[in-house]
């Protein structure tokens, strides 16, 4: 496959497989449902307690305004808290709620158990091949992510 080819068909493939995977995800999921780019917010906060909206941006590839407003929903829905920073008053620090917990962990055996169970429908070369991919695609993210911090 071409360089040109391969680049046109990496760039419509994975925002369509992010696509079909969410849409999976929200079928039977009860209201509020948990958003791909709230459920990434919801994940770093988990993983990072009282991390700084700013810093949560700059993780997440986002602007600080989009993840601002991603805050107001999950604060409004009572899954995330934010506390001002004892440190510098101007900045919140972000904490998951238990009820933000427990949506998490639903969304991720969710969201794990789809993907395990289409993954299982290929054959093992297939799967090989996936597995294969991974270490190149983690470095086409860090290629893409770094592009972006030079020209930030």
């Amino acid at each position: 496959m071409a360089a040109g080819d391969l680049s046109d068909e990496l760039a419509g493939l994975l925002p369509r497989i992010q696509r079909l995977a969410r849409r999976r995800l929200w079928s039977g999921q009860p209201a509020p449902r948990l958003r791909g780019a709230h459920a990434e917010l919801l994940r770093l906060v988990a993983a990072e307690p009282g991390i700084r909206v700013s810093t949560a941006a700059h993780s997440l590839c986002l602007a600080p305004n989009s993840v601002s407003t991603l805050v107001n929903h999950l604060v409004a829905e009572g899954l995330l808290r934010r506390e001002k920073d004892p440190g510098d008053r101007r900045a919140a620090l972000l904490y998951p709620t238990p009820a933000g917990v427990g949506k998490l962990s639903d969304w991720h055996a969710r969201r794990e158990a789809l993907f395990r169970e289409h993954l299982a429908g290929l054959d093992a070369a297939d799967r090989a091949a996936l597995a294969a991919a991974l270490p190149a695609l983690h470095g086409l993210a860090a290629s893409l992510r770094s592009q972006g911090d030079e020209t930030a």
